[in-house]
C-alpha cells in the first residue's frame, strides 16, 4: 500500500463536505449551464485553498510544529467560546462578526445552524470525553457563514470552518445538516491528534472519523440508540428525499442512480476497496472511507444503546492514543480492538462487538 513520507504534499490539505468526484460529475453533467459553470468555481476555490493550507502545512512542519496555532490575538479558555461571521457572499475572511458567545439569536438561520452546531458537537466531545474544545486546549471555534455565491461545500482549513449556501438545484446550504458541521470541526480534532495523513488508507480514516463523530453529534441531539439512527450523512445538503451525501449503514446506497451523480460509488467491504492514484480523491479517502464507516455502524449496532457512549468512546480513544498518522485500516482495526479492551475489559462484549465488525467488511 503505498504511503506518503513525512513533507508529502498529500499531508492534511483542504477537507470538504462533498467530495471533489461529485463537484466533478455536476460540472460534467449537470442539466443547465448554470450548475455546471458554479461546479467548477466551487472546485477552482477548493483548490485555491488547498494549495495555500498546503504551503502553511508545509512551513508549519519545516519549523518542527504540530497541530495548528489559534488566530492572531485568540484567547484560550476553559468553557466554549464560538464566533460566527458572515462573509456576505464574498470571499473574503472571516468576514464581519454577527454573533459571539452568549449572543442573541440571529435573524439568519445560517448564523443560528452553524451557532447551534458548534455547541452540539463541542458538547459531545466536551462532556463524553473530557475534551476542551477541537484542539483540547479551549481553541474558539471561528465560523464563516455565506462564503462567496452559490459555492457548493463546506470545509475546515485548518483554523476555521467555512460555509457555502450552495446553488439551490444540486445542492442545499451547507448550513443545514448537523453531520455536516460536526464533521467538519471533527477534522480540527483529528488534526490536532492522530493528524492522520490526507491520503489512501489514512486519509481514508480521517474522513471515517470525522463521519463517526458527525453521525454521533446528530444521533445524541436527537436522542437515538444505535438501531434507530439513519446513518446518513449530508441527507439535506444533497437536495431530494432520496439522497444523501454518503450512508454509514449501507455504503453506496447514499444516492442511487442519481440524475446528474449518478450512483454513491463508496465499497462496504474491503472486497470493492477501490485502487485509485493519488491524483484521484487522494487515493480514494472519500471512497473508501465507507469501509471502516461500515465497520463503525457494525461495532455501534453490535454493541447496542447508544453509540456515542460506548463505541464512541472506543474509537475516540483510539484516535487520541492509539494511531499513528500514516495508520493503514488494518492498523486502525486493531487499534479499536485494543481500545475497546482498555476500556471494557478483555473478552468483552465491546471488544466482541469491535472485532466482528472489522472482519465483517474484510479488514481483518
Amino acid at each position: 500500500m503505498k504511503t506518503c513520507s513525512k513533507n508529502c504534499w498529500h499531508r492534511d490539505p483542504l477537507q470538504c463536505a462533498v467530495p471533489p468526484y461529485m463537484l466533478e460529475k455536476a460540472a460534467e453533467s449537470g442539466k443547465s449551464a448554470k450548475v455546471r459553470r458554479t461546479a467548477l468555481e466551487s472546485l477552482r476555490i477548493s483548490n485555491f485553498f488547498r494549495s495555500k493550507r498546503r504551503e502553511v502545512q508545509r512551513s508549519f512542519q519545516a519549523m518542527g510544529f504540530t497541530g495548528f496555532a489559534a488566530s492572531p490575538g485568540a484567547t484560550v479558555s476553559a468553557k466554549l467560546e464560538r464566533r460566527i461571521f458572515d462573509a456576505g457572499n464574498t470571499k473574503d475572511l472571516p468576514g464581519r462578526l454577527v454573533r459571539s458567545e452568549g449572543g442573541p439569536e440571529s435573524e439568519d438561520p445560517a448564523v443560528n445552524e452553524v451557532y447551534d452546531g458548534a455547541g452540539r458537537t463541542d458538547s459531545l466531545f466536551r462532556e463524553e470525553y473530557g475534551r476542551n474544545s477541537i484542539d483540547d486546549h479551549g481553541l474558539p471555534i471561528v465560523q464563516t457563514v455565506h462564503f462567496d455565491r452559490q459555492y457548493q461545500n463546506a470545509f475546515w482549513d485548518g483554523a476555521q470552518m467555512i460555509y457555502g449556501d450552495g446553488d439551490g438545484s444540486l445542492f442545499g446550504s451547507f448550513t443545514s445538516d448537523l453531520d455536516i458541521i460536526a464533521h467538519e470541526l471533527t477534522h480540527g480534532v483529528t488534526q490536532s491528534e492522530a493528524a492522520l495523513v490526507y491520503s489512501f488508507q489514512s486519509g481514508a480514516l480521517n474522513e471515517s472519523f470525522s463521519d463517526v463523530f458527525g453521525s454521533l453529534v446528530k444521533q445524541r441531539a436527537a436522542g437515538e440508540e444505535a438501531k434507530q439512527a439513519n446513518w446518513l450523512i449530508g441527507e439535506n445538503v444533497l437536495i431530494g428525499k432520496r439522497y444523501a451525501l454518503r450512508s454509514m449503514k449501507a455504503p453506496g446506497t447514499a444516492y442511487v442512480s442519481h440524475p446528474v451523480l449518478g450512483t454513491d460509488p463508496q465499497p462496504d467491504s474491503m472486497a470493492n476497496f477501490a485502487v485509485l492514484p493519488a491524483w484521484e480523491d487522494q487515493g480514494g479517502v472519500h471512497i473508501n472511507s465507507g469501509i471502516p464507516n461500515h465497520a463503525f455502524y457494525l461495532a455501534a449496532v453490535g454493541i447496542g444503546g447508544y453509540a456515542w457512549n460506548k463505541a464512541g468512546l472506543i474509537w475516540y480513544r483510539t484516535l487520541c492514543d492509539l494511531l499513528p498518522a500514516d495508520a493503514t485500516f488494518a492498523r486502525c482495526a486493531q487499534a479499536t480492538i485494543q481500545a475497546a479492551r482498555n476500556e471494557f475489559g478483555p473478552g468483552s462484549l465491546e471488544e466482541k462487538a469491535v472485532s466482528r465488525a472489522w472482519k465483517t467488511v474484510g479488514v481483518i
